[in-house]
């Protein structure tokens, strides 16, 4: 595929960068607060979506880092996953068509737990270094769409002020990344920037022309052309 994704994902690390910056930060403010420490894997079990940019980017370092039987054994556990996800927002649409609130349905998905499939037997991350933002963000106070968000292992005292990162504004720089990386390819799919999808999902789709809306269509040949006008 002749797409150039570098300078979108050079961006994508640049917002990387800053969010491990603030993470270190907070850190370094409140030691006492953010416990976060190797195998400590309460945010492996989340459920979140991933925007455009950040799928590509994950995408294209799970592939280019596994090969093989390795590559074979996390693609049958990313399935397994995807499958759950899968049943798990079935019943929130269900569970939405039939009247219940969506207040209720979003702090019922919040509290499931799906073993992330990038996470070993040793409770570490298979790809760390490339992992989410999301994930580097998980320690620390967050907010996203109003609502405050910290994590239950950590020492944040609730109805205390601590420095707090706003989702929102994060997720609107990644979305005008992924708008400009559709504007830059022409893609026929516009509203491709409006997608989400789980970690499983950004990992086993195949990102390539036929997804984007690339795939030129072979014109007939003057033969099939005529069978078609006889037909």
């Amino acid at each position: 595929m002749d797409i150039d994704f570098t300078p979108f994902f050079r961006k994508y690390e640049e917002i990387v960068a800053m969010a491990d910056t603030v993470f270190e930060r907070v850190k370094k403010e409140h030691p006492e607060c953010v416990t976060c420490k190797q195998e400590c894997s309460d945010c492996c079990n989340a459920l979140f979506d991933l925007g455009l940019i950040e799928g590509l980017y994950i995408n294209y370092q799970f592939n280019k880092k596994f090969k093989g039987k390795e590559k074979n054994r996390l693609v049958d556990k990313l399935n397994r996953a995807d499958r759950e996800v899968h049943r798990i927002k079935k019943k929130a649409y269900k569970d939405l068509e039939a009247g219940k609130k969506e207040e209720d349905i979003l702090k019922e998905i919040a509290e499931k737990r799906i073993r992330c499939p990038l996470l070993n037997e040793q409770n570490l991350c298979d790809m760390y270094e490339y992992r989410p933002i999301t994930c580097r963000l998980y320690g620390i106070p967050t907010t996203i769409g109003g609502l405050g968000h910290t994590c239950g292992k950590s020492g944040f005292v609730e109805g205390k002020q601590y420095p707090t990162v706003n989702l929102d504004v994060l997720q609107n720089k990644l979305y005008k990344i992924s708008a400009e990386f559709v504007k830059e390819i022409k893609s026929g799919h516009v509203k491709m920037v409006d997608m989400l999808v789980p970690l499983s999902m950004a990992l086993l789709t195949n990102y390539n022309e036929e997804f984007f809306g690339l795939k030129t269509i072979e014109q007939d040949s003057p033969k099939e052309k005529q069978k078609d006008q006889k037909e």
